[in-house]
């Protein structure tokens, strides 16, 4: 398991990601050490490591299916699951096992449920390519996302403001 930075950008170039997707994952990572910074309760060795890894399924594809190739990688790699779980359950604000099986992809639930996935999961939603945007501009840009996963990430982000106030 990587303890630092440049270990975790190494996996990243050893996945094949292009340095846009890198330059993505670096600035989510330092928007989500902001929040956990914030929280208490919060493990930032953790939300570094995932915040970095989070795309690396993109060295593979660039489809829906990134965040569960990710996964897979990491496992594969005996990351521990704290890990995996953050890059499976941050594509929007999670899906859901059905949602996820009427995506084409394998039934799993992918629902942040601890504080590092939900801040790394908000974290993504407010980095576009490597800018930082509003949540109301992310979800604007999701528009063509069904309304109930547009108002997921809406609740997920006021959950995460509230925890890293």
């Amino acid at each position: 398991m990587p303890e630092n930075r440049d270990r975790c950008i190494a996996l990243l170039n050893e996945a094949g990601c292009r340095p846009k997707v890198i330059a993505h994952c670096r600035a989510v990572c330092t928007c989500a050490e902001e929040y956990a910074r914030r929280c208490d309760l919060a493990d930032p060795a953790l939300v570094m490591m995932g915040a970095l890894l989070h795309d690396i399924g993109r060295g593979g594809t660039h489809a829906i299916d990134h965040a569960q190739r990710g996964a897979d990688l990491l496992r594969e790699k005996g990351f521990p699951e704290r890990v995996v779980r953050i890059v499976e359950c941050h594509t929007g604000a999670g899906l859901t096992a059905d949602e996820c099986t009427l995506l084409g992809l394998a039934p799993r639930d992918c629902i942040p449920q601890t504080i590092e996935e939900k801040i790394v999961t908000h974290a993504d939603n407010l980095i576009a390519g490597s800018t930082r945007v509003t949540i109301d501009e992310s979800i604007a840009s999701a528009i063509h996302l069904p309304k109930k996963i547009r108002r997921r990430m809406y609740r997920l982000a006021g959950e995460v403001e509230l925890l890293a106030q």
